[in-house]
């Protein structure tokens, strides 16, 4: 029972006074007329049965309907908009209005965040303060690096990526798409790195010369260093143009995350998704092309910067105006672009061992596997839909379109970013990113636990497997 939400238990309560209510008249009119004791009253006591009934059954749904557009729902949205007030770092006030009749409940939660903002915002200052002087000396950090011709790549012990620079970056690129978290074995060889560390350790040496073969059979020459005590290594090696721009992207806290095989027990924060998005000549994925693909990827609950994927796809049919109307591609923009086929292969390297999310899943998933059907990849990635991700936090009374989300989670959309495929991608992970936190707190904490949740509200789209 305690599994069921607040206005399914309200909805059962509802049915059983109903159901009590004509089984007490039933009993009763059998009682009156066991005591009249004249056969030719039964009739009546039929019909006034009947009519008692169903008038007391329609009754009890007025009431219902009225308790739940009056009480649960904006219950439901209180309690929701207090989590995302909570756990998303929205500064805006409740709003009071929708729940008027649950007397002095919402103007009460309504203050208790004010007093919370209020306390926020004093101890704010400091943190700001603190945060403008790390952004600075992280600035300067960078150019001295930019100064260093190497291209550095820090990676654990599993060889999963901590850490690149722009210069790595160039790279990578060469092998597979750059991914923060990713494996060294998606671009290098890693025999000689594995020779080289035990190598190190056996010596108890901490540098050592290194000539790497990546997977396209280019050699890459420089040095290997192990990092910490059994933490990892650093690779540095020679960079393909060592005048380029030196931008990091990182995250140490990769560094301590634990390793689950399990993808169903893992951590929600702890996996990695790429959110996506299309753009399409039409909405038949059976017989419309893909005109634009975008995406991004979110590493350890954060949107990794520079990580995108975007391109225009040219779908070998005409763009209807009624389409280009909507996402501003016309033919003569796809003209020289990829096919679908190329752009699939490539999307399915950006999103290797990923987590796929997408708003309206369903739909956009279709394209890819009809594309990929009969091919030697396929699309079978665990796949995430955000609207039944909004349907867990918000209710599934809620609106739940891209633009109802953004609006509840403070999250805007530049106008000229709105239905492209990375304008979208980019605000369905930030709308992501900004739940991550809310199901947490309601003990959604594994990537079990949140299908499950989502299952519930399949109706609303089918759940992809």
């Amino acid at each position: 029972m305690q599994s069921l939400s607040l206005r399914i238990r309200i909805l059962l309560f509802f049915c059983l006074l109903a159901v009590g209510g004509v089984l007490l008249i039933g009993l009763g009119l059998f009682l009156g007329y066991r005591q009249l004791g004249s056969s030719e009253a039964l009739s009546s006591f039929v019909t006034a049965g009947i009519v008692s009934g169903f008038g007391v059954t329609g009754l009890v749904v007025l009431i219902w309907l009225l308790f739940d557009e009056n009480v649960s729902k904006p219950i439901e949205a209180l309690a929701a908009g207090v989590r995302v007030r909570t756990h998303a770092n929205i500064d805006e006030d409740i709003e009071a209005e929708a729940a008027k009749y649950l007397g002095d409940l919402a103007p009460a939660v309504a203050a208790i965040h004010q007093r919370l903002n209020e306390e926020a915002r004093a101890s704010s200052a400091a943190v700001v303060e603190r945060t403008a002087r790390l952004r600075a000396q992280r600035a300067q950090l960078l150019q001295i690096l930019s100064d260093i011709p190497v291209a550095v790549i820090v990676a654990r012990q599993d060889h999963q990526i901590v850490l690149y620079d722009g210069q790595a970056a160039e790279l990578m690129e060469r092998e597979c798409p750059a991914r923060l978290n990713g494996s060294v074995t998606d671009y290098l060889e890693t025999s000689t790195i594995t020779d080289a560390l035990t190598a190190l350790k056996d010596h108890g040496a901490k540098r050592q010369e290194v000539n790497v073969k990546g997977r396209s059979g280019a050699v890459y020459k420089g040095h290997i260093r192990l990092f910490g005590e059994d933490a990892g290594y650093t690779l540095m090696l020679e960079p393909l143009s060592p005048d380029a721009a030196r931008p990091l992207v990182y995250d140490f806290d990769l560094l301590d995350k634990e390793v689950t095989q399990d993808l169903n027990q893992c951590a929600l924060r702890n996996l990695t998704f790429v959110i996506f998005d299309s753009e399409t000549t039409g909405l038949d994925p059976a017989h419309d092309a893909v005109v634009q693909l975008g995406a991004v990827r979110v590493v350890n609950g954060k949107i990794v910067p520079g990580e995108v994927f975007d391109t225009l796809v040219n779908p070998g049919r005409p763009i209807p105006p009624s389409s280009t109307k909507v996402h501003r591609i016309d033919d003569a923009m796809v003209a020289d672009a990829p096919g679908f086929d190329t752009v699939c292969k490539s999307f399915h390297q950006f999103a290797d061992r990923a987590v796929i999310v997408a708003h309206n899943a369903p739909f956009d998933m279709a394209f890819l596997r009809r594309q990929t059907d009969g091919t030697e990849f396929s699309f079978d990635h665990p796949v995430l839909d955000t609207v039944h991700l909004s349907a867990v936090v918000f209710g599934g009374s809620a609106e739940h379109t891209l633009d109802a989300l953004c609006d509840r989670l403070s999250i805007e959309i530049p106008d000229d970013l709105r239905h492209t495929a990375l304008g979208d991608a980019m605000a369905t992970a930030e709308v992501l990113v900004a739940l991550i936190p809310i199901l947490e707190a309601r003990g959604l904490r594994s990537f079990a636990d949140v299908r499950a949740e989502a299952r519930k509200h399949k109706r609303i789209l089918t759940v992809d497997a």
